[in-house]
């Protein structure tokens, strides 16, 4: 392996220092050229031209999170199997029994969560008085 002189690393040391630059020449820029009034409106949340109402701390319901994080599990395997995808052909029989067995371990999971009541988005309906008895 052939030993790296310092004269290879001068165009890091260059490409280092343009961004470096740049960077500060963009920060140095905006506070030189940024807006100096600071009155109330200056803190206030731009909503679409919308004036807010209310309170911004409102309480949301746990399942809204439940969902968002289910998708987001799933959203991640979609990248893996698109990934596989890509190399179907060198990975050949195996890489199929190996995706194939990884879908499934999804659709388990998806009727798993599914029987739970995760992904019921509806109100959920009242038990008759009763039945609660």
């Amino acid at each position: 392996m052939p030993l790296l002189s310092t004269a290879d690393f001068w165009p890091l040391l260059v490409y280092a220092l343009a961004v470096i630059g740049l960077i500060t020449l963009m920060l140095g820029l905006s506070h030189a050229l940024g807006a100096k009034r600071n009155d109330h409106a200056t803190h206030e949340p731009y909503e679409s031209g919308i004036v807010p109402t209310g309170n911004a701390h409102i309480r949301i319901s746990v399942g809204y999170y439940l969902v968002a994080i289910l998708f987001i599990i799933f959203d991640l395997e979609a990248v893996y199997l698109f990934a596989w995808a890509i190399s179907v052909r060198e990975a050949g029989l195996p890489g199929l029994i190996e995706a194939s067995i990884f879908i499934g371990v999804l659709l388990v999971g998806l009727v798993y969560v599914g029987r739970l009541g995760a992904l019921d988005w509806g109100p959920r309906p009242q038990k008759n008085l009763r039945e609660r008895q």
